[in-house]
């Protein structure tokens, strides 16, 4: 079962149109990961950044947009593991408002070390979590 999550569309998100601004979707989506990690894999972005002075930077991200969300509108974010490697995770997140398809998007992330800069394998109890608690039920 996915990671399921909702947002309503602020003004903050919309241009002057009142739709949503595609950049701000791309907000929610880091927002929506930044859950995940904190609920699922228990390991939120202060534990990762500043104890373990580790991160998950976006390495590739593809995203489609099915129709414009609204101001006050309310979405329904849904994120599954698609893949994991050594060192990255592969996540693919929908959006809808009601039925209506909104966006989908695949995001490839790769654990990381602060210091250095470079790409590291994933910790046993992050990989654990990822696998053990993986939304589509079966370990990548």
């Amino acid at each position: 079962m996915p990671f399921s999550t909702q947002r309503k569309i602020r003004f903050q998100h919309c241009d002057p149109a009142g739709i949503v601004f595609y950049p701000r979707y791309f907000e929610m989506i880091n927002s929506v990961i930044e859950d995940w990690f904190a609920d699922v894999v228990h390991h939120d972005f202060n534990r990762l950044h500043v104890e373990d002075l580790t991160g998950v930077p976006t390495a590739s991200i593809e995203t489609q947009f099915h129709a414009p969300s609204r101001l006050g509108e309310v979405l329904h974010f849904e994120l599954s593991v698609h893949a994991i490697g050594r060192s990255s995770l592969t996540l693919e997140i929908s959006a809808r408002c009601d039925e209506q398809k909104r966006l989908t998007s695949r995001s490839t992330l790769v654990f990381m070390d602060l210091n250095s800069g470079k790409s590291m394998p994933w910790t046993d109890a992050i990989r654990q979590h990822i696998t053990v608690d993986n939304v589509q039920g079966q370990p990548s």
